[in-house]
């Protein structure tokens, strides 16, 4: 399909379309000229490598108007075997360029020889080298007045740097490496400038856990120290702010990249291995970060995504079909603003939604806009023309529904994706940036809205990169900046496509990257976990807040080509929430006897949390209800409440019918019957005492009370008689019988020793009172036995 900027508008006046051909047929002549005065590429120039390596490190001004001097810098590399003697670099003016097809040709080309054109500029506008080394790099520096230029009217030229010089092989002049880039020429205001909105995007990977620290503070536990090194002076972060703060551009930003600095703004620590966790140390670079943030936003647009910037692509294709999974963007977009609000102090806009590259689909603009997002930003490679526009329409398209897709330009918003910490490379970058702008605004006298959404997560390089471009944009004379609001709300152009692209021709390269069904099943049985745990919380936002924000994370598009990254945070997270769960839990219990017909059984609930937990209910099941019954049925439950660090021990009454054993399960479950735990077995033997063991051991006790009556009277007979023998006065002498003397024959009951062993008291309670205290341990070994 023909790209819209790729032909000269046809709606130009007729004086800006004869000053653009008379231009052309102008920097035509000297073309001629330089190609005539060029020796035929001779066997050095035909090389799949050119001898000398030109690279082009600064060009200033960018843009340069009427009585600038154009300073262009770099550096020339012997790339050959043999020393080039004789060399000088010089400066070239190409043709003008009028199409944008046209720019994208001279780029993907930048050092060929064969497609160098123009005549060099004379004069004292050159640099010279008697000799260059093999393998050794010389740099230059050529200033020149713009005059001696001679450029004709307004637009893009092809500019190019050359080295000429000889070598004893081929001992003539020749061109012997070049670069190419380009010359915007806008000396004057342009009688209609393009709106341009420059997105500037803060955005970075997880890197808050679910975890926290163990006590009421809950001090946030981070996956490493990375994010202290992106907001650190030179870090990539703080680098997006210091060059952004003084550029007119709209911030988007994530909200879990400001919630993560501002919890490292105060404690925090570092996950290590084996579940330890150390301090960390960078609360003053956080803070400094999060300051300069709050002034550079001031006053500017800030758009939030939703928390931690779910991959609505992946949602949309892959994890749809799994329950629940929309709910977490919902979620997602609702704290977006708090979070904004609480640690920016300003006011965003949460209206666009922002799917990765810009690329689209029905699935995808129907997840997009299902958490209340109007506006999707898209890219005009996803959303394509097809009318044959001459001129590339204004960003806005209505696509139905009342949402509308906010089109990025998709060469100005990957102009800045290449390896760029090389200077020559950035500079490249941003003169074809530039280039492609002027030309957009050349296409037409329609004044138009044009979007430039860069990569989500450019290094320090890049935008660097950026900044210039957008610099120099903005101090330009062919363009006006705009917010994003304002580019979504613009007037769209009824000739642009509105069509939104079939499912399959979303690239297949991006699909390559997203989540698989697996991640989203697992968010899905994470979050039921969640569900089930908060319930018997007393305080549930302590444990709801960080894992529902850790579920946002993991949908994050940050993971993309972080399979196995991803996959391990998930891991995480779920496996942190069963060693949660798992701190309320049944103490196992050893074999229980019974010697009787009812007793109570005990059973320890544990909770090992910092919160008490309650509205659980213990449920103690017999799987032999015709032999032992628990309160009367084969089951039966108790409500249970227990304070944080504490055990509570819940009885209940039991009754059996017959002897043996029989096997017991405890379980918790939560108040709407879900199972919470782990169940506890054991087994309960029943030695039940018959009736005639009941008698022999009736009729014993029965002999020894009689047997000790019988002693008793016999001493009462007795001391009778002695007193009958001795009188009343030797009697009471003799016996001791008066108040208060215990020796006294005739009063005397039977002593502890008396009593014979293995007699007992058969009044014992059959059902005593519940008890709270925790059950103890069975040192023997042999099981617990329970009172009867």
């Amino acid at each position: 399909m023909a790209e819209a900027a790729d032909f000269q508008g046809t709606s130009a006046s007729p004086a800006r379309r004869w000053l653009r051909r008379t231009g052309a047929l102008l920097a035509g002549a000297p073309l001629l000229a330089g190609l005539l005065q060029l020796p035929a590429a001779g066997p050095a120039q035909a090389a799949s490598s050119d001898p000398v390596s030109v690279s082009l490190d600064s060009l200033t001004p960018s843009a340069p108007t009427d009585g600038d001097t154009l300073t262009v810098s770099g550096t020339v590399t012997n790339t050959g075997k043999q020393a080039v003697t004789a060399a000088h670099v010089g400066l070239r003016v190409g043709r003008q360029l009028n199409t944008r097809a046209a720019i994208d040709a001279i780029s993907r080309h930048s050092d060929s020889l064969q497609s160098l054109n123009g005549s060099e500029v004379g004069g004292k506008y050159e640099e010279k080298f008697a000799k260059l080394a093999p393998g050794v790099a010389e740099p230059f520096s050529i200033s020149v007045p713009v005059d001696k230029l001679d450029l004709g009217s307004d637009g893009v030229y092809e500019f190019g740097v050359a080295l000429s010089g000889q070598t004893a092989a081929q001992p003539w002049e020749q061109v012997l490496g070049a670069r190419r880039t380009f010359l915007p020429w806008q000396p004057s205001d342009a009688d209609t400038k393009t709106r341009t909105t420059f997105l500037w995007p803060l955005l970075s990977s997880a890197h808050m856990t679910a975890r926290t620290g163990a006590g009421e503070l809950q001090t946030p536990v981070f996956l490493n120290d990375d994010l202290a090194k992106e907001i650190a002076p030179g870090g990539r972060l703080a680098r997006m702010l210091e060059l952004g703060k003084d550029l007119d551009v709209t911030w988007v930003i994530d909200p879990d990249l400001l919630a993560s600095v501002d919890a490292m703004a105060s404690s925090y620590r570092l996950q290590g291995r084996n579940g330890t966790t150390t301090a960390g140390t960078h609360q003053a670079v956080a803070k400094q970060w999060l300051a300069g943030l709050q002034k550079a936003v001031a006053g500017k647009e800030v758009v939030a995504l939703p928390f931690a910037d779910p991959d609505l692509a992946s949602l949309a294709h892959r994890g749809t079909s799994v329950t629940g999974s929309l709910s977490h963007l919902k979620d997602a977009t609702d704290v977006a603003a708090l979070t904004v609000q609480s640690v920016l102090h300003v006011t965003p806009s949460t209206d666009f939604a922002w799917p990765v590259d810009g690329a689209v689909d029905p699935s995808i603009m129907k997840v997009a806009t299902s958490a209340g997002a109007d506006r999707v930003i898209a890219r005009s490679d996803s959303l394509q023309d097809t009318a044959g526009l001459t001129y590339t329409p204004s960003a806005a398209r209505p696509v139905g529904g009342g949402t509308t897709a906010v089109v990025s330009d998709a060469r100005l918003s990957t102009a800045f994706e290449d390896d760029l910490t090389q200077a020559g490379s950035a500079t490249l970058a941003v003169q074809n940036f530039l280039a492609q702008s002027l030309e957009v605004n050349e296409q037409t006298d329609q004044q138009r809205s044009i979007v430039v959404a860069p990569q989500r997560m450019p290094s320090a390089s890049q935008a660097q990169a950026m900044a210039a471009a957008a610099k120099a944009l903005q101090g330009g004379t062919w363009s006006q900046s705009q917010n994003l609001t304002a580019a979504a709300k613009d007037k769209p152009d009824p000739n642009a496509t509105t069509r939104i692209p079939s499912t399959s021709a979303y690239p297949s390269s991006l699909r390559r990257q997203e989540l698989p069904r697996s991640a989203f099943e697992q968010i899905a049985r994470t979050q039921d976990k969640l569900d089930n745990f908060k319930v018997v919380l007393s305080d549930p936002s302590r444990v709801v807040t960080p894992f529902g924000l850790a579920i946002n994370r993991e949908m994050s598009t940050s993971w993309r080509g972080r399979g196995t990254g991803a996959e391990s945070y998930r891991d995480d997270v779920e496996n942190w929430l069963d060693d949660l769960t798992q701190q309320v839990k049944l103490i196992d219990k050893s074999e229980t006897k019974l010697s009787g017909r009812s007793a109570t059984i005990p059973v320890t609930v544990q909770n090992n949390l910092v919160q008490p937990v309650s509205h659980l209910v213990l449920r103690l099941t017999s799987t032999m209800p015709t032999r032992l019954k628990i309160g009367g049925k084969a089951y039966y439950e108790q409500q249970v409440d227990v304070s944080g660090g504490h055990s509570q021990s819940v009885k209940f009454t039991t009754s059996a019918n017959a002897n043996g054993r029989v096997a017991v399960y405890a379980q918790l479950y939560t108040e709407d019957g879900q199972q919470y735990g782990d169940p506890v077995s054991f087994d309960v033997k029943v030695t039940e005492v018959t009736p005639t063991v009941m008698l022999v051991i009736g009729g014993g006790v029965l002999l020894l009370v009689l047997a000790g009556f019988r002693m008793y009277t016999q001493r009462k007979r007795a001391a009778a008689r002695q007193a009958e023998d001795g009188g009343p006065d030797a009697a009471g002498a003799d016996s001791g019988d008066e108040p208060g003397n215990p020796g006294a024959p005739g009063d005397r009951l039977p002593e502890e020793s008396d009593v014979p062993s293995g007699a007992t008291d058969p009044e014992q309670p059959s059902d005593p009172a519940p008890d709270t205290a925790p059950e103890s341990a069975d040192p023997s070994g042999t099981g617990e036995r329970v009172d009867r």
